[in-house]
């Protein structure tokens, strides 16, 4: 039968070991400690039964160094809070020295995430009465961070009552809902005597907002019909495009009066301009199917990534021009964002666009789509879609029989290829690619333009296209 040391020692100073030596519940022994009590009772019972003074000399060492580390023992296991920043100063303010910080937001609040930033894990560590020789830090690593900091270990001392900040920085690589996993830390004290069990921190909760693509449309929309704005509409009223000139008519103000032709015709006359309006703009995303592999975003994007990418820059330019946006999901669940302007509903599509899923539902995706409340008649329908689907071109019909302006953005990517190849794969795609082109230009005579997203200025050829169709007579 194997008896331990531990078994050997009174009943008083197991348990006192077993509680961190002092009633300091998870702290447990080291092997030091049992080393240096093996040592300095071999002295003892060496000295007992020889009668040496030498071996007491040799051990009050021991004895001593021991007994002053265990009066510096700590009451209680370190606390350790996880907080996620944005560009934040690994430097700056530490919430273990008293400055707060809310977890799981950077500076600027957790809207501030974009991706392809840099995202700064801070992990601090505080040390409650004693002060720590040495804390770990050990993290997993998580796909959608790309880690700058190679070691998946970290060490540092805790002074007592402070804290110590261990900072771990990593690239944002797609846009997403995330958590950051958990980190565990262990410490030791009194000269490494102790060490306490594993201390692990609460996840925290992420949003990393799409990277907007560059879009500036230079074109005005084809149906300017709301209240005041940018762009020019087709009815009469206070702007700065010219439409012509009448005779005055009461109620006409004075600064419009066109003093040349008055003194030609003898008669007072106006001219006459047409008014600027903002206008409405509805966003459909189409994301019955997912194609390509996204690689991030420093590499070859898939579908769903172009069109959630497409869609908030889209959103962002006609909202910072006063104009009204609407999305709309058709797929799975239909989901829709009410319409809305400004910069508040700009972070509020943004956020709609994290929860977007590609797949299909077991109802119909185009229900509800139609209704007069959803689309306007006088709105600009901007339709996301890679054309992979006959619903979607069929969708893509109806809207334009419906006797609304339409405009279809290409979002398959060029680097998207069948999963599965064989010999005849090259002579399917080709046939496929075809098939497409020919899809694409019978939308084209039923009245809808189809460009592939390409950034800045991706939309100005097909609103100019656009606007002319809808001011021409019918």
């Amino acid at each position: 039968m194997r008896i331990s040391l531990s078994d050997r020692l009174p009943v008083p100073l197991r348990a006192r070991l077993s509680t961190g030596a002092g009633g300091a519940p998870g702290w447990s022994p080291t092997p030091a400690l049992r080393r240096a009590l093996v040592v300095t009772l071999a002295l003892l019972v060496a000295a007992v039964l020889t009668g040496r003074v030498d071996l007491v000399v040799l051990a009050t060492p021991f004895a001593v160094g021991t007994s002053a580390a265990l009066l510096r023992r700590p009451r209680g296991l370190p606390t350790v809070r996880v907080s996620a920043a944005e560009g934040a100063d690994p430097a700056g303010p530490n919430p273990a020295d008293g400055q707060s910080s809310a977890d799981g937001q950077s500076p600027g609040g957790a809207g501030d995430l974009v991706e392809g930033a840099d995202l700064h894990v801070l992990v601090d560590v505080r040390a409650a009465d004693a002060a720590y020789d040495v804390a770990l830090v050990q993290r997993e690593q998580p796909p959608w961070l790309r880690d700058r900091t190679r070691a998946r270990t970290l060490a540092a001392a805790v002074p007592a009552d402070a804290g110590t900040r261990f900072t771990l920085t990593g690239q944002l690589a797609r846009w997403g809902r995330y958590v950051v996993p958990p980190v565990r830390v262990r410490a030791a004290a009194c000269d490494a005597l102790l060490t306490c069990a594993p201390v692990t921190s609460d996840s925290v909760a992420v949003r990393v907002f799409p990277r907007t693509e560059p879009f500036a449309a230079d074109e005005a929309m084809p149906n300017a019909a709301g209240l005041v704005g940018v762009h020019r509409s087709r009815r009469f009223g206070e702007g700065g495009e010219l439409a012509g000139i009448r005779q005055f008519a009461p109620g006409d103000r004075l600064r419009r009066i066109d003093w040349r032709a008055s003194l030609r015709t003898g008669e007072l006359h106006v001219a006459q301009t047409l008014s600027d309006r903002d206008a409405e703009l509805v966003l459909v995303l189409d994301v019955l199917h997912e194609a390509g592999r996204s690689e991030g975003i420093d590499g070859a994007p898939s579908v769903l990534d172009t069109t959630v990418r497409a869609a908030a820059g889209i959103a962002q330019h006609y909202l910072g021009r006063g104009d009204r946006v609407r999305l709309l999901e058709y797929g799975g669940r239909n989901r829709a964002l009410r319409v809305g302007s400004g910069r508040r509903h700009f972070v509020a599509a943004l956020e709609w666009l994290l929860a977007i899923r590609a797949g299909e539902g077991p109802h119909d995706p185009a229900a509800g789509i139609f209704a007069r409340q959803i689309l306007p008649q006088q709105a600009l329908l901007v339709v996301l879609t890679p054309l992979l689907d006959q619903r979607s071109v069929a969708l893509l019909a109806r809207l334009a029989r419906s006797g609304r302006t339409v405009l279809a953005v290409d979002t398959l990517p060029d680097s998207a290829r069948p999963d599965r190849e064989n010999p005849w794969t090259p002579v399917a795609f080709g046939l496929w690619r075809l098939e497409r082109r020919n899809t694409v230009a019978q939308l084209l005579e039923h009245g809808v333009p189809t460009v592939t997203w390409a950034g800045a200025g991706s939309l100005d050829q097909a609103l100019r296209d656009v606007s002319r169709r809808a001011a021409a007579p019918r």
